[in-house]
């Protein structure tokens, strides 16, 4: 038996091989205490069972996360499948039994720089997408946008950034489903859509995270997602970069795309505790979840997070700081590690696919949305 995270992502350090179960230990994020993605490689006898333990799941970021949680598999990195595993509130435990010599385990199905790379290379080859180097992260990574449409005679902006926390993939995964919806010629909310509208897109706002294999940071520590306010190229470049860029173009939407590790469900959390938040805000939301609702079954507004009070807003954060800077319509959405409650899969959970379904549905809420604002 051999296991290994030595690859883009990797991450787990094997405390007991010799034991039964396997002792396994999610490492921690860089400069954080942050843990809970985890991706690593199983070779052993096809045939045999191999139970393992995650012996310090307990203390990881998000302990409730792995409560009904099943671990994501697969053999050829393509297909991904879930096995059910058992949190006794300090270990996760689960057992492989080996259909091929080695198999992947994940979290949730992993989105490589290498896919990364890809998927920028195929959208610069439409004609409508030009590709910018906003500047470098710590570990020199290009931090990459896309502007899709016409900039110059468009109407409207829209800014969709995703993975500000590396470990939530399905956040990637979106946006590439999103990104090809959005440029299919045959795709009539997309033609609408662009006749008047520039999008930005950030497809992996945490490069250096992401391939270090970790759950919420950067390489310096930082969560980006708590650095909106005060970013440095010193320690969050990488909002550092896109929040100038931000600056100078302004934007009509914001969309934050994320992964929610407890809640089974897909939901989005508006910027309700801002300054200034008002009945057009209110508005703008319920136009957007009522459209998206209404178009697609695996979105739903009844689970979600406790709404901020008035002027609690946390202003670090991505969506509260872009709803007070440019007094508009921004939203996180999150979707789901585990499943849709909704509308469960017994083999995959949620999944890659689902990811990007549910981006193919969102053009109609923002087309809904800016239908209001003309």
């Amino acid at each position: 038996m051999y296991i290994t995270s030595a690859f883009d992502s990797g991450n787990i350090e094997v405390i007991n091989a010799e034991s039964s179960p396997i002792e396994l230990a999610i490492r921690q994020d860089n400069n954080s205490d942050f843990y809970q993605w985890f991706h690593f490689r199983l070779e052993g006898e096809v045939g045999a069972s191999y139970p393992l333990s995650i012996v310090n799941a307990g203390k990881s970021a998000y302990p409730e996360g792995w409560e009904n949680y099943r671990v994501c598999a697969s053999y050829d990195r393509q297909n991904w499948f879930r096995i059910g595993a058992n949190y006794d509130g300090k270990t996760l435990d689960f057992t492989v039994t080996l259909d091929e010599p080695s198999i992947y385990l994940a979290y949730f199905a992993p989105y490589s720089w290498e896919r990364h790379l890809d998927l920028l290379a195929w959208a610069q080859s439409n004609e409508r997408v030009k590709i910018q180097t906003l500047g470098k992260t710590l570990d020199q990574r290009d931090m990459t946008m896309l502007t899709i449409g016409d900039a110059e005679s468009a109407k409207h902006r829209v800014w969709m950034i995703a993975r500000q926390h590396p470990g939530e993939t399905m956040a990637e995964w979106f946006v590439e489903g999103f990104l090809e919806a959005l440029l299919d010629d045959a795709n009539p909310q997309a033609q609408k859509l662009l006749a008047d509208t520039v999008f930005y897109v950030v497809p992996n706002m945490n490069p250096d995270g992401s391939v270090r294999g970790h759950l919420r940071t950067n390489a310096a520590g930082a969560n980006l997602n708590r650095e909106w306010l005060n970013p440095t190229m010193e320690r969050s470049p990488e909002v550092f970069l896109v929040r100038e860029k931000m600056l100078k173009l302004g934007g009509d939407i914001f969309l934050d795309i994320h992964g929610d590790e407890a809640l089974p469900y897909n939901f989005v959390a508006a910027c309700e505790g801002i300054p200034g938040y008002d009945e057009r805000h209110a508005k703008l939301e319920e136009t957007f979840k009522q459209a998206y609702e209404a178009i697609s079954p695996d979105f739903q507004t009844e689970h979600g997070y406790e709404l901020d009070k008035p002027g609690e807003a946390n202003l670090t954060i991505g969506t509260a700081w872009a709803g007070h800077q440019f007094r508009t319509l921004a939203l996180t959405l999150e979707m789901p590690f585990k499943d849709n409650d909704n509308l469960p899969d017994p083999v995959e959970g949620w999944s890659p696919a689902r990811s990007q379904q549910l981006a193919r549905d969102i053009l109609f809420p923002i087309r809904e949305v800016l239908e209001t604002l003309k």
